[in-house]
């Protein structure tokens, strides 16, 4: 039995199987820790071999995606150079196939298949952490917080606020009918649950700012091209102006003081201090991907002892931007900070300067909540974590796929078949005649 190319890789035609492989995604993302090879060769089974299926949609303008492979193969490269070549160089092999697998993605699914998949995923995810049900003692702010099948609450909180956003989208954009309200109000309610016993300040803080994306670009489809235009412009203006003028009048503290923060984040400035204090040893390199966070070297040794670390491993500067500096220097965060801002500004400059775009809105969306918790978390940076997978799945859907459209044929013609079975086409009225189809 021949199996149609198109049910599994055509974007249009193949909602079932995107669905199925972006839920299996999502519960390899969030507890491939806990079981090991068996979700993570998951993963790459939904995804890998779709390569092999019709290899000339994913060579298809293969040029477009350059920065991402170069930022892969600069993680690769920086094996030559590391302190812990070993797991330098597993690490490497690991990013770079996952930036392949959300490359495959890209190019095979829709947004709208991406959304629901991740709906159906997440509410696994979190229903497994609900049956845990395990708390544990944030070691940075010192209170004890739900963090069900994960080690910190801020995972919990990050796929809790990535349900809601990806609810509210759904039902904002993509609901055929009102049954989406039903099946959607448990992954809603249990996400809104998880968010709020998780604790998670930086969750609760970066959602809003997702969500306010999605709107303002929502809100700018009843205006014209023009106008979208000078809002846009006027409006990054006032932010800017307006985060200075906060930050200054106190408005920093008075936010932190709402999550029981203080000025100092509880410890993630010194961890930011101490990382700063790493980098400027190999400021241009750094130390090797993955490479700084090892056992036996007296740095991070002395900060797992410090923060009560017992496992001395999973942890790390609390600011992707300070994180890839050590590991990869100044270099390899530059191409990190195009990608993000190149995923973020491309899909917000379609919506304002372009064709207005749902699934766009969406993106940039997503990529604003990422953008937010970068200074405050790790999340795109590691492979097989949520965050990188989105970042790289929404920089390479900034390129379109050729669509596959029908000749059009003159209205006063009709097609009819020869004995040749070749294509001829005779008007309505009189005798037939053949015409050139190049």
């Amino acid at each position: 039995m021949k199996i149609p190319k198109s049910i599994l890789i055509d974007p249009d035609g193949n909602g079932t199987y995107g669905i199925f492989a972006v839920a299996v995604s999502m519960i390899a993302f969030a507890y491939s820790t806990i079981f090991g090879q068996t979700l993570i060769l998951a993963y790459y089974a939904v995804w890998l071999p779709l390569l092999f299926v019709d290899y000339r949609r994913f060579t298809w303008k293969l040029s477009s995606a350059w920065l991402p492979m170069l930022f892969a193969a600069y993680v690769c490269l920086s094996v030559f150079w590391s302190q812990a070549a070993g797991i330098s160089a597993r690490a490497a092999v690991q990013y770079s196939s996952h930036v392949l697998c959300a490359y495959v993605a890209a190019r095979t699914i829709s947004v709208r298949t991406l959304v629901v998949g991740s709906l159906i995923g997440i509410f696994f995810v979190l229903l497994y952490s609900l049956k845990v049900g395990a708390y544990a003692l944030d070691t940075i702010d010192g209170t004890y917080n739900f963090v069900g099948a994960f080690s910190s609450k801020n995972q919990v909180g990050f796929f809790a606020s990535l349900g809601i956003f990806f609810c509210l989208v759904f039902l904002v954009f993509y609901r055929r009918n009102w049954l989406a309200f039903f099946w959607t109000a448990p992954v809603i309610l249990l996400s809104l649950y998880l968010l709020a016993i998780a604790h998670s300040a930086t969750s609760v803080a970066a959602l809003p700012g997702g969500v306010g994306i999605v709107a303002l670009l929502t809100m700018s489809k009843v205006l014209s091209r023009r106008y979208r235009r000078v809002l846009f412009v006027i409006g990054a203006g006032a932010l800017v102006v307006g985060m200075a003028a906060a930050l200054n009048l106190g408005l920093l503290d008075f936010v932190l003081g709402i999550f029981g923060k203080d000025s100092t984040l509880t410890g993630r400035t010194y961890l930011w201090e101490q990382g700063w204090a790493a980098a400027q040893q190999r400021p241009l390199l750094g130390y090797g991907y993955a490479a700084y966070w090892v056992q036996g070297l007296a740095d991070p040794e002395r900060l797992w002892a410090e923060f009560y670390i017992s496992t001395r491993s999973g942890f790390h500067f609390h600011n992707t931007y300070i994180e890839a500096l050590v590991e990869l220097g100044f270099i390899g965060v530059t191409m990190l900070v195009l990608v993000l801002l190149r995923a973020f500004y491309g899909h917000v400059s379609k919506v304002v300067f372009g064709d207005w775009s749902a699934d766009s809105v969406i993106l940039a969306g997503s990529m604003g909540l990422l953008l937010i918790r970068s200074f405050v978390e790790v999340e795109i940076l590691n492979p097989y974590i949520i965050g990188s997978f989105l970042m790289f799945f929404s920089f390479f859907k900034l390129t379109r796929l050729p669509v596959a459209r029908a000749r059009r044929v003159p209205v006063a013609f009709e097609t009819l078949k020869t004995e040749t079975d070749e294509v001829a086409y005779a008007p309505r009225f009189g005798p037939a005649t053949a015409f050139d189809r190049s």
